[in-house]
């Protein structure tokens, strides 16, 4: 029995050493997402990190101009702060509008809107994330699973830049 105990502390410990030997140990400088493809790429460098399916926003096509056309912004953003007490599982905050955003807004005499997120599921909802992101359901936003949320969070800090285009 001694020996059964000693044996499943060392394999216990080798599996945990394993786990840990697969965690990145760099941080992603480069945030890419491909509207079309629904996808969003995560880069340290030239290196390729990670490849996450995505939602967007209800009507995905062309750039955000106003607040409630339901589409996500195409430029470049800054991942510029974490949100903690979201309406939806974690989220990290897109700096959208930019500059340019504002100043077509003004020009075309419209709300640009704002408050975009990357994010997980919506809190309480009891559906499969698996099924709901195979669908554009947000009103702009960028959703991942809430599993993928906590893995998009260990990898991307604060100022991370964001590159969204169709």
């Amino acid at each position: 029995m001694q020996a059964i105990k000693y044996f499943l502390a060392l394999s216990g410990f080798a599996f945990v050493q394993c786990a840990y030997a697969n965690t990145p140990h760099f941080k992603v400088d480069l945030v890419k997402v491909d509207k079309s493809a629904r996808t969003m790429l995560l880069y340290s460098g030239q290196t390729l990190v990670k490849r996450y399916k995505i939602a967007l926003g209800e009507s995905p096509k062309g750039h955000k101009l106003q607040e409630g056309d339901n589409k996500t912004p195409e430029g470049s953003y800054n991942l510029d702060y974490k949100k903690d007490d979201s309406a939806f599982y974690r989220a990290m905050h897109i700096s959208y509008p930019n500059e340019l955003d504002i100043e077509q807004a003004q020009q075309d005499g419209l709300n640009p809107g704002g408050f975009i997120m990357i994010h997980g599921q919506k809190n309480g909802d009891s559906k499969n994330p698996t099924i709901t992101q195979r669908f554009n359901w947000t009103n702009g936003c960028i959703a991942l699973t809430n599993t993928e949320m906590d893995e998009f969070l260990t990898l991307v800090d604060s100022g991370t830049k964001i590159d969204i285009q169709w």
